[in-house]
């Protein structure tokens, strides 16, 4: 991981409870919730596959992390659907597969790479966050655009602190570009890790470890991405 901004702002090189490796066997994904910042709504947002719908979650939103990657999401015109890849750690040096969920493949190959294809494609860079919810479930948060910027500088002012502590989004930033309004996550610290907390917060990091390794450790990743009810 050296080459590009997004390299140099990949990991962060800090604390995590999830060490990178592709040591273990295939398991069932733990992530419950895969969470997108809605600008517009100035809140999070993820979508219920029972319910068949997307479901707005309102701040305040506490987490723990536990380990951050990278891929690509967005919209496919041409084939009228939802854009995904495999996660990368690396993304100067891991090639990624780019799809669209009724189209196929895009692009293949690494990202500074195949850049202008996923672009022109309607596909956007994501930074895909692990985390620990307080209820104790594992929920995925993807960011894109400035919300990357946001999280990139947070956790280089905080990654000293971000092991044992709660991260806590209270509220949102108003932010303008040219005449363009949006909103973007505003990160904060938390409070210190109870005994409990961080008990559970080793098991969870454990379990989702377990899943990590077996999906990196995949010559081609084949997630269960289901599309999800996009609103513009």
């Amino acid at each position: 991981m050296r080459s590009g901004q997004d390299d140099r702002n990949s990991n962060f090189f800090t604390m995590a409870r999830i060490s990178h490796t592709n040591e273990a066997p295939k398991s069932a994904n733990p992530t419950s919730k895969y969470l997108e910042w809605k600008s517009n709504d100035k809140s999070f947002s993820y979508y219920d596959k029972s319910a068949g719908e997307n479901v707005k979650v309102e701040l305040p939103l506490k987490f723990l992390f536990l380990q951050n990657y990278h891929t690509v999401k967005g919209w496919n015109d041409a084939s009228e659907s939802g854009i995904y890849s495999n996660e990368v750690f690396y993304i100067g040096s891991e090639p990624m597969t780019v799809r669209s969920f009724k189209g196929g493949v895009i692009a293949e190959g690494l990202y500074k790479d195949i850049k202008p294809t996923i672009t022109a494609a309607g596909g956007k860079y994501n930074r895909s966050i692990y985390v620990m919810l307080e209820d104790g479930t594992v929920a995925n948060i993807s960011l894109k655009g400035s919300g990357v910027r946001q999280w990139s500088d947070f956790m280089e002012a905080n990654k000293n602190l971000i092991d044992n502590q709660w991260i806590e989004v209270l509220t949102s930033n108003d932010e303008k570009k040219g005449s363009i309004k949006y909103s973007t996550p505003e990160f904060t610290v938390g409070a210190n890790l109870t005994k409990q907390d961080s008990a559970k917060a080793d098991d969870v990091a454990a379990e989702l470890k377990t899943y990590l390794d077996g999906y990196f450790k995949k010559e081609v990743a084949t997630t269960e991405e289901v599309e999800p009810v996009l609103d513009f």
